[in-house]
């Protein structure tokens, strides 16, 4: 049986990287690396500083994130 290991949380993007990757500041005012998911690439959401968005992260590398969705 599969366990879940994934958790959401949400965040405001502060700074952009190359490749599609941002800093993002979560609400408990850690830094994390955020990347964007496959749907909002291949719809081409575009996303700046300032937004909120929602992270999908794994309880075993709690430094890096995966954007799955822009509020």
């Amino acid at each position: 049986m599969k366990e879940n290991i994934n958790f959401e949380l949400e965040g405001v993007v502060i700074n952009t990287l190359p490749n599609a990757t941002f800093k993002i500041k979560l609400k408990n005012d850690i830094i994390i690396n955020g990347y964007i998911s496959g749907k909002i690439r291949k719809n081409f959401i575009k996303i700046m500083v300032g937004d909120k968005v929602k992270i999908l992260m794994s309880k075993y590398d709690l430094s890096k994130g995966r954007i799955i969705h822009r509020l």
